[in-house]
């Protein structure tokens, strides 16, 4: 079934049936850091991706209207901390409302003039662009620092927090 009506329904309906279809996408759990002074901002995003490996690049989805946003256009540099599945708490209170106060009880650190939380995967970016998308912006950054972990993810499906299984060799021949 495809909604083609304009109707003022419609959009929410859109909305909605978009919202779901995107629930289903398995994406990887990650913490954009940025710093005003020595006090740290945060936000947890699922939506970012590799863009480039010459030169290294990636690109994050920040909120129009978020905090973070505003000080990763004044200081044009930020953190992606990509979390492994022993990281869930740190997912939930970075997803919160509440600035500076999400880091409460998180360690971290500033490395590569950004807060990084320990044991993540790690990227330490600088703004190459910033484009506009819909209420969200997208950051596109060129990677200065990157160190892997090597670790099982924390990813997102279904609303749901989980991480990634290879299929067993039996599954793969079902096909």
């Amino acid at each position: 079934m495809t909604m083609t009506s304009a109707g003022p329904g419609h959009r929410t309906r859109l909305q909605q049936s978009f919202r779901d279809v995107m629930a289903g996408v398995a994406t990887p759990v990650s913490v954009v850091t940025a710093i005003d002074g020595d006090l740290p901002h945060g936000t947890t995003v699922s939506a970012f991706a590799s863009l480039s490996m010459d030169p290294p690049m990636v690109l994050v989805s920040l909120d129009r209207d978020s905090d973070l946003l505003k000080l990763v256009r004044r200081t044009q540099r930020f953190g992606l901390n990509v979390l492994g599945i022993a990281h869930t708490r740190w997912a939930l209170a970075f997803a919160r409302k509440g600035g500076a106060g999400k880091f409460a009880g998180i360690p971290w650190q500033v490395s590569d003039g950004v807060p990084r939380l320990p044991g993540t995967e790690w990227l330490a970016c600088e703004v190459a662009a910033l484009v506009d998308g819909g209420d969200h912006v997208i950051a596109l950054g060129k990677v200065l620092v990157a160190e892997p972990t090597g670790g099982p993810p924390l990813t997102y499906h279904r609303r749901l927090f989980g991480t990634h299984a290879p299929l067993s060799e039996a599954e793969t021949d079902q096909g």
